[in-house]
């Protein structure tokens, strides 16, 4: 019995996921505040996708869903930006304790 192979499934690399979501480039770091801009506008980004989230969700309890999936989706989505926008809060906020530590 052989297990047929899904179709349309692809590999990215987690640069390039990164990249995507939080909308920088991660090949060149620009000195002008720039990427820093595009981590608060990811932000921004987080914050639409929660509020998507919580509207579909309000819909399907409500009946007003046609399909569950576009909610399993939506809330799948969302919370995987939020663990990452936390993760790298919480990289940030360790470097920066780092290079307080050597100062001291």
């Amino acid at each position: 019995m052989s297990i047929p192979a899904i179709g349309g499934v692809t590999s990215v690399a987690p640069t390039a996921y990164l990249s995507a979501l939080t909308g920088a480039d991660t090949a060149a770091p620009a000195s002008d505040g720039s990427a820093f801009a595009s981590v608060l506008g990811s932000i921004d980004s987080l914050q639409g996708l929660q509020a998507t989230s919580n509207e579909l969700a309000v819909r399907a309890v409500t009946g007003d869903l046609d399909d569950v999936h576009d909610y399993t989706v939506a809330a799948a989505e969302a919370s995987l930006t939020l663990e990452l926008t936390a993760a790298l809060r919480n990289k940030a906020v360790d470097a920066f304790t780092e290079i307080m530590r050597m100062q001291a």
